[in-house]
C-alpha cells in the first residue's frame, strides 16, 4: 500500500520523521554546509547530500553561497531525485543552521512541501534512532520544476534602497559582538560594520541546544524588533543564518519576509571606502570620525590622540576615515556626524558610551582645553538631538 505525506508546518520533530520514514514521497536531505562526501560519515537513513557550496550556489559569484539560477537549481534538484510531489525534510549536523538555507532556497523556487528537522542530526542521534554510512544517491532523476518567487531573495541594489529609504525593517542575524563591531568578522579581510538602519536579532537567540524555541518565545523575540505586518529583510554574514530568522519568522506568523542573499560579506565588501556617504558608515567608522573631530579641535592631532583612536578602532578603519576627514571642512564634518548618527539610530546606552569616548579623547593629552570643552558640548547637543 503506497503512502504519501504532506508537510503543513515548517518544522518537524525527529519522532515525526522516524514514524514517516517509509512514506513513498518522502525525501530526506542532508544540508550540512562545508561538508564533503565521505563514506565514513554517518547520516540519517536514505538521506541525500544537498551540496550547498558546490551544487546549489552560483560558484562563479565572488561571494559565498550565492543564489543559483533557476536552471541550475532545477537541474541539481532533479539529480537528487526530487519530484513535484515530493515531501522534503532537510537537516544539518549543527541542529538548525544551514538546513534553514536549504528550506528557504526551495521556497524561493516555488516549492513548499518541505520542513526543517528540529534539532537536526544531533537530536536524531540523541533519540538513538538508526543511522547509516553516507552514500551517494544513484536513483532516477526527478521531475521537479523550479518556479522563481522574486520577492524571497534580495540583492545589493535592493538592500541599498531599503536601507536608504527605510522601506523595510532590516534584521541582522549575526552575533551582537559582530553587529556592534566589537568582534572581527570571521571572513579574512572583511571589514567590521553594519548595514545602515538595521537592527540585531542573533539567530542563536531563537535556539536552545540547536532546537527552535517555542512558538510563543519566537514570537516574543521577533516582536521586540518588528511588527507582524512589517516588510522585513533578513541579513547575516553570508546569507545562511538569515534563513534561520526567516524560519522563525514564518512560524511566528510574519508574512512579508525576504533574505538578503549576499548579506554583510557582500555589503561590507562593496561599500568599503565609500566614505563620502555617511549613511553607509559603520559604527566603528563613525566613532573614528567623531574622535578625529575632537582631536583636531586645536587643528592638530597629537601622537597621543592618534594612539587613543587606534586603541578604539582598527588601523584600516582609521586610515580610511582619516582620508575622508582630511577632505571635509568643519561644516561638512558636523553634517556627516549628524547623518551617520541618524542612520544608526543610536540608543541611550550607545550614546553614553560614545560620550565617554569623546571625553576620554579630550583628556588624552592631560588637559581639557576650552576649545575641547566647547566641542564636547556641541557634539553632545548634536547627538542628543539627532
Amino acid at each position: 500500500m503506497s503512502t504519501s505525506v504532506s508537510l503543513t508546518s515548517p518544522i518537524v520533530s525527529v519522532e515525526w520523521l522516524q514514524e514517516n520514514m517509509n512514506a513513498d514521497n518522502l525525501i530526506i536531505l542532508d544540508g550540512t554546509i562545508n561538508k564533503v562526501f565521505d563514506i565514513s560519515l554517518e547520516q540519517i537513513p536514505k538521506a541525500r547530500f544537498f551540496d550547498i557550496k558546490k551544487k546549489f550556489s552560483n560558484v562563479s559569484d565572488p561571494f559565498p553561497s550565492a543564489f543559483p539560477s533557476i536552471e541550475q537549481f532545477q537541474k541539481e534538484a532533479r539529480t537528487l531525485g526530487i519530484n513535484n510531489n515530493s515531501a522534503i525534510v532537510v537537516y544539518d549536523d549543527q541542529g538548525i543552521y544551514s538546513s534553514a538555507r536549504v528550506w528557504w532556497l526551495f521556497k524561493a523556487f516555488g516549492f513548499n512541501n518541505l520542513a526543517v528537522l528540529n534539532g537536526g542530526f544531533p537530536e536524531w542521534k540523541k533519540a538513538k534512532f538508526e543511522t547509516e554510512l553516507m552514500q551517494n544517491f544513484d536513483g532516477e532523476a526527478g521531475d521537479f520544476v523550479a518556479n522563481l518567487q522574486p520577492n524571497y531573495m534580495k540583492f545589493f541594489n535592493d538592500i541599498e534602497k531599503a536601507s536608504k529609504n527605510e522601506t523595510h525593517k532590516i534584521i541582522d542575524a549575526r552575533s551582537a559582538g559582530r553587529f556592534n563591531c566589537e568582534e572581527p568578522e570571521p571572513r579574512e579581510g572583511l571589514r567590521m560594520g553594519t548595514i545602515p538602519n538595521s537592527v540585531n536579532l542573533p539567530f542563536s537567540d531563537l535556539l536552545e541546544n540547536g532546537i527552535l524555541k517555542s512558538k510563543k518565545e519566537l514570537a516574543k523575540a521577533f516582536y521586540m524588533v518588528a511588527e507582524p505586518d512589517d516588510a522585513i529583510i533578513f541579513s547575516c554574514g553570508s546569507g545562511i543564518t538569515a534563513c534561520v530568522l526567516a524560519l522563525g519568522a514564518e512560524i511566528s506568523g510574519y508574512k512579508n519576509i525576504s533574505v538578503y542573499d549576499g548579506s554583510w560579506t557582500e555589503y561590507g565588501s562593496l561599500t568599503t571606502g565609500k566614505m563620502e556617504n555617511p549613511s553607509t558608515w559603520s559604527k566603528e567608522e563613525l566613532l573614528a570620525y567623531i574622535l578625529m573631530y575632537v582631536s583636531n579641535s586645536d587643528l592638530e592631532e597629537s601622537r597621543k590622540e592618534k594612539k587613543y583612536i587606534l586603541s578604539r578602532v582598527d588601523k584600516a578603519v582609521y586610515n580610511r576615515v582619516h582620508e575622508q576627514f582630511e577632505k571635509d571642512n568643519d561644516y561638512q564634518s558636523i553634517q556627516n556626524i549628524i547623518e551617520a548618527v541618524k542612520t544608526h539610530d543610536y540608543y541611550r546606552n550607545d550614546l553614553a558610551d560614545l560620550f565617554a569616548d569623546i571625553k576620554l579623547m579630550a583628556f588624552v593629552d592631560g588637559d581639557y582645553e576650552p576649545m575641547e570643552q566647547m566641542i564636547y558640548s556641541q557634539l553632545k547637543k548634536i547627538l542628543k538631538d539627532s
